[in-house]
């Protein structure tokens, strides 16, 4: 999931607004078939549609997180081509983005994401969606466990769980707190997509949880913050080298 602080600081109001946008990141989220462009967070001189595009190319370009898994995708067989794979269009409500499995597409909701730190956590979330997709016979539309798993692995690695994003929450805690926190925006998450009851999903997220937390692919660790994606993609990269020489 994504989400992002106003220019003021955290505060309760942007806080609790940080929890709207983050309930919002979709794996299928409802696509707008018509109607007139929603007015977002970045509407002034540029259209939405063209920071957007300038934002999604930043993140492409220089965010660790996103460099690991482009580079992941491409070695699984699935090389991300920007102008297929992206798509950046409004959405209903607080929607962030999301992974439409139907056409192998991220969907990046130009009106509700409202700046950098938010387009970078937006696109790893759904890239992580979207290797999961790769590598794996996700059954997403019946199988709430492949969802609950996918969403556990999103929440655990995109570093949406991070301190700062805590922070920002006003969730403070330190046993375990990593832990609650991707259960719970993993439940979250499938609360947010299918039309079942907060047990149903908890108990999918249970039963999925130690093995799918435990699953740091591709990056081999929890990347924490931009420095453990770094090594994590220093890593990957050395151990592709490694395993084309033997």
């Amino acid at each position: 999931m994504a989400g992002a602080p106003d220019e003021h600081g955290p505060g309760p109001a942007a806080g609790e607004q940080l929890q709207q946008q983050h309930v919002g990141c979709q794996v299928f989220p409802e696509r707008l078939a018509q109607g007139k462009p929603q007015q977002g967070c970045l509407s002034s001189f540029f259209t939405n549609n063209q920071k957007c595009q300038l934002m999604l190319l930043q993140t492409l370009e220089t965010n660790p997180y996103v460099k690991l898994l482009l580079d992941a995708m491409k070695h699984s067989g699935c090389a991300v081509n920007k102008e297929r794979h992206f798509s950046c269009e409004d959405c209903n409500g607080n929607v962030s983005g999301g992974f439409d499995a139907s056409v192998s597409q991220i969907v990046l909701c130009q009106n509700n994401i409202c700046n950098q730190a938010h387009m970078n956590r937006v696109v790893t979330h759904e890239l992580i969606h979207a290797f999961d997709h790769c590598r794996a016979h996700v059954d997403w539309f019946t199988n709430v466990r492949h969802l609950a798993c996918s969403e556990v692995r999103a929440a655990n690695l995109s570093g949406d769980c991070s301190l700062l994003n805590e922070i920002f929450r006003l969730h403070f805690g330190l046993k375990r707190h990593h832990q609650t926190c991707v259960r719970d925006r993993a439940i979250r998450s499938i609360l947010a997509v299918r039309n079942i009851s907060k047990e149903v999903a908890q108990k999918a997220v249970d039963e999925v949880f130690e093995s799918c937390f435990n699953d740091h692919e591709p990056f081999g660790r929890i990347p924490h913050n931009k420095t453990y994606a770094r090594y994590a993609h220093r890593d990957f990269q050395n151990r592709d080298r490694y395993y084309s020489n033997i």
